[in-house]
């Protein structure tokens, strides 16, 4: 086991690979435009680009159990790997192709990293303080959006479209280097003959990960069906299109970046469970307010706060509680929740529009209806697991 020492610096350098890593991630949407001048390319084939990425995601389970195989540093290293490789690519090789093939390696190389880290994590840190543990690494999310994203428009302004992509493939041999350096060897935490269908079959047959699975889903599904539309319900509102949008940008970061900062002080102390669905309750509360906030500019961009706040704060909290459903299978459970939480924005976006254009109103009345349900299913996973002491 990790020492505490060890540990102090080993998650750090874990924040500065997910900053790397999520820039990549993040930065599509705000510069796809950029992207598509680059390459000669129309919306309809960046769209198309954006699909493959998005579906790329339904391997991440078989990919990332290459950590309950080999250990948890062996996945940690090679979803780093595959990024790196993806993020080079398209410096070699600046066309479309190459840029459909970067978002899927990258996104793949994510998809591998978050739950070989989380399943590290779970491995090294006591649960009573793994919330602490979990939250900091999710500051790698807000920071990207804070930090990274800018700097890659500043490197694009300066050297052209390209330019982040070695920059980035740059980043991530430097945290190669850095975690191999500093992560322990580690062993499979269980000396069964490995197989990746019987892990899998597992995590889908054992009624609390389905669960916590659902719980992932709802979550994610109540906060899409607003975050597809809250763009256009300003506009309809306030008709500051790009003035707007552009504050609530930065509403949406600094609440992300508070949300994973309440967890890192706060979940562990009250609980797991009753942190989530503390959340839950606060993010109804808050979805009920937006029509009410959205009088006016600076209303609405309050509310927009207070709902993607306490949505982050829901979603962290439910990684340490979700670390320790299934101990012996850590990296394929906490893989599928990544693919559970990626199948709710999925639900989320193909309802978002056909509710909005019946009102906002019915737009909240789902969300709403959502998080009511993750309840029920955070009942059954706090009742099917026997859960350490929070002490």
């Amino acid at each position: 086991m990790s020492s505490n020492r060890s540990l102090r610096i080993q998650i750090p350098a874990i924040i500065a690979t997910r900053v790397v890593i999520n820039t990549m991630i993040r930065m599509v949407y705000p510069f796809l435009p950029v992207f598509g001048r680059g390459l000669g390319v129309d919306l309809d084939l960046l769209s198309l680009a954006v699909t493959f990425r998005s579906v790329a995601g339904v391997f991440g389970p078989f990919l990332a159990a290459i950590a309950d195989r080999r250990g948890r540093k062996a996945g940690i290293l090679f979803g780093v790997t595959l990024f790196t490789i993806g993020a080079a690519l398209l410096g070699f090789w600046p066309s479309y192709p190459a840029f459909v093939l970067t978002l899927i390696l990258t996104i793949l190389g994510n998809f591998v990293f978050i739950p070989s880290m989380q399943a590290y994590l779970g491995d090294h840190v006591p649960y009573s303080r793994r919330g602490l543990a979990l939250a900091l690494t999710e500051f790698g999310w807000s920071l990207s959006f804070i930090l990274g994203v800018p700097l890659m428009g500043f490197l694009i302004a300066r050297w052209g479209w390209v330019a982040p992509f070695p920059f980035l493939s740059f980043a991530g041999l430097l945290s190669l280097g850095l975690l191999a350096w500093l992560l322990p060897h580690d062993r499979p935490m269980t000396n069964q003959e490995w197989n990746i269908w019987r892990n899998l079959g597992g995590v889908l047959s054992y009624q609390p990960a389905l669960a916590g699975l659902l719980l992932g889903l709802l979550i994610t599904a109540a906060n899409e069906v607003v975050n597809l539309v809250f763009g256009v319900w300003m506009e309809d509102s306030f008709g500051l299109k790009i003035t707007a949008l552009g504050a609530a940008s930065a509403v949406i970061g600094l609440s992300e970046l508070g949300g994973e900062s309440l967890v890192s002080l706060i979940t562990d102390r009250i609980g797991k469970s009753y942190a989530i669905a503390a959340g839950l309750a606060l993010n109804c509360l808050a979805a009920l307010l937006l029509p009410v906030l959205g009088g006016s500019l600076p209303g609405a961009l309050t509310g927009l706060f207070l709902f993607y706040i306490t949505f982050e704060f829901t979603l962290v909290s439910c990684i340490p509680l979700m670390t320790e459903v299934m101990p012996q299978a850590r990296a394929t459970l906490m893989a599928t929740f990544v693919a559970a939480t990626s199948l709710g924005r999925a639900l989320g976006a193909s309802a978002s529009s056909s509710l909005y254009q019946h009102g906002f109103a019915f737009t909240i009345l789902a969300a709403v209806i959502f998080n009511l349900a993750a309840l029920l299913a955070l009942r059954f996973l706090a009742r099917g697991i026997r859960q350490p002491s929070e002490a």
